[in-house]
């Protein structure tokens, strides 16, 4: 097995390192991040940091990089206070991949990479109409990490879209709806179903249901 020290990650080329440590989380989700400032401009990003922060009231979290240039993203949510999540599919992707490169603010990469805005009536932010599992944010919070000067930026979920059904139990078919995953910069995935488990409990064994 390889080892990688401290010395050695800080030694590393620098797009190298950034592809080593991207990946280290393993497959993520990637989603587009829809925003719109005051003036109307809209904006579209990948995101691979979005995650589970609670149930109730319902949280998601997401990472935006340090500003030492612009950040588009966080900085139209700070003055609207939304946002739309936006899953992939195969169809979108390589839209959805363009969409990463630095277009200047005046530029919606909606029509750069020819996705197509959709408005939910009140709602102050873009959803892709192509995407088949979307929802809409608020802004609740936003968390300085003064480590590297990132910031966590945390909103409730407030809509919630797809093409199908939602189980009974409140389960959502990822596979089904074609959702995608990510790792490091540039390498995407497919999901396929391996198992469902039984909630664990000290005195029953593993169970697939």
């Amino acid at each position: 097995m390889k080892t990688f020290t401290a010395d050695d990650l800080e030694s590393m080329e620098k797009l190298a390192r950034v592809q080593l440590i991207t990946s280290l989380p393993g497959a993520k989700p990637i989603s587009l991040i829809g925003t719109t400032d005051g003036e109307g401009r809209t904006n579209l990003a990948p995101f691979s940091s979005v995650v589970h922060l609670g149930s109730n009231p319902p949280l998601l979290g997401m990472v935006s990089r340090p500003d030492l240039v612009e950040r588009h993203t966080l900085a139209n949510l700070m003055e609207t206070g939304a946002w739309t999540i936006n899953h992939l599919h195969e169809g979108i992707l390589d839209a959805a991949h363009q969409c990463s490169a630095r277009y200047d603010k005046e530029v919606s990469e909606f029509e750069a990479a020819g996705l197509t805005e959709c408005w939910v009536e009140g709602f102050a932010a873009p959803f892709v109409a192509e995407s088949r599992f979307r929802m809409g944010l608020e802004l609740e919070d936003l968390v300085d990490i003064s480590a590297n000067g990132t910031r966590l930026i945390i909103g409730r979920v407030v809509l919630v879209q797809l093409d199908g059904e939602v189980a009974a139990d409140g389960s959502v078919d990822l596979p089904g709806l074609g959702c995608l995953a990510s790792t490091a910069l540039d390498t995407y995935f497919s999901l396929q179903p391996l198992a469902r488990l039984a909630y664990a409990k000290p005195d029953r064994e593993p169970r697939r249901i």
